[in-house]
């Protein structure tokens, strides 16, 4: 496997079957464990090595299932959301939520979604991930 598709499948997590963009975003949760500074700046490497990693591969065109990394730094935008030492429900709250903007692509995720090249790739999961950690915003300031 090169190195580019070892980022982009995040590990080889994303060659598992079903749903391997679920997988991809489950795999990163226990990093709620180090805080959301230490989940914002592993979302921004995810992003700056999945750019690099996606821009490498035969596949770059389209937005082959097996590749997750975008999954990874979107989820980990969204856990970058929840207060320090947060509680499993806010954890699955994170992913319910990154989980529905990335599968239903409102608004600005679609158009993301539509974006060519490795871009396109990373950029719905960033968006989805943006706007899953703004929800989770909302509602910790609603509490």
């Amino acid at each position: 496997m090169t190195l580019s598709k070892f980022i982009a499948t995040l590990a080889g997590v994303g060659l598992l079957r079903p749903a391997p963009g679920t997988w991809g975003s489950a795999v990163v949760l226990p990093c709620t464990l180090l805080g959301p500074l230490w989940c914002l700046g592993l979302a921004a490497l995810l992003t700056l090595v999945g750019l690099w990693a996606v821009a490498r591969l035969p596949e770059r065109a389209e937005d082959p299932g097996w590749v997750v990394v975008d999954e990874g730094a979107g989820q980990l935008l969204a856990l970058a959301a929840l207060a320090p030492g947060a509680g499993w429900p806010w954890v699955l709250a994170a992913f319910g939520l990154f989980r529905l903007f990335d599968v239903l692509k409102p608004g600005p995720v679609g158009w993301a979604d539509q974006q060519k090249g490795a871009v396109g790739v990373m950029l719905d999961d960033v968006v989805a991930g943006a706007m899953a950690a703004g929800v989770l915003g909302m509602l910790r300031g609603a509490m």
